[in-house]
């Protein structure tokens, strides 16, 4: 990430929110109990190939590339 070191899972725990309301706020608060998640990882294949392969809480990927779009965003 151009301008930042901050891994995805970082900047993912800023979202979190208890009433969950909307997508990635609720990604957020499922990832936050993901204990195998790729927490240091700011390599975009890496954390969606870990989504696909070991997750069952992410209903969609399209949320994941919405919140990489904004990680990205918040990164440059």
């Amino acid at each position: 990430m151009a301008g930042s070191n901050r891994s995805f899972y970082s900047w993912l725990m800023t979202n979190r929110n208890t009433v969950s309301a909307n997508e990635i706020q609720q990604f957020a608060n499922n990832t936050f109990l993901d204990s195998t998640f790729p927490k240091q990882s700011t390599d975009f294949d890496e954390i969606s190939k870990y989504l696909e392969e070991n997750t069952t809480y992410l209903m969609s990927m399209t949320t994941f590339d919405q919140a990489w779009e904004l990680y990205h965003t918040a990164s440059t």
